[in-house]
């Protein structure tokens, strides 16, 4: 199984946003660290969802856990429904992702179990302001 740890952070609401991913098991330790450019919050942290199930997809695993401590992004996979017309595209996109895995599960986890995601997101951040 792997687990992806999934965060983003964006200096601003919108405003310059990194993602971080996470990925171990399956003899995986894979880090990404990656700046999107000016987003809110919630379009960072779909968008790093996105992200992570396409690295995972590419790593040919049959079981996929994200772990995520975005209450809306988990909320939105588990109802498989958002309000936000915004958020839409990028629900569907991951929806689609998690139906190419045998079994998908996504749980959302407190800050303090999602560090490495979170220190992953921020750098994107950091190393584009350099």
């Amino acid at each position: 199984m792997l687990e992806v740890y999934i965060d983003a952070a964006s200096a601003g609401n919108p405003g310059p946003s990194g993602i971080g991913i996470f990925i171990k098991g399956e003899g995986h330790h894979i880090q990404i660290s990656e700046f999107i450019g000016s987003a809110n919050n919630h379009i960072a942290e779909f968008t790093a969802l996105v992200r992570g199930l396409e690295e995972a997809q590419k790593l040919g695993s049959s079981l996929v856990s994200i772990r995520s401590d975005s209450k809306i992004v988990v909320a939105s996979m588990e109802k498989e429904y958002v309000k936000n017309e915004e958020f839409k595209p990028f629900l569907e996109k991951a929806l689609a992702l998690a139906d190419t895995f045998d079994l998908f599960f996504i749980k959302w986890v407190p800050d303090t179990q999602n560090k490495a995601a979170d220190a992953l997101a921020r750098k994107a951040i950091q190393k584009e302001k350099n």
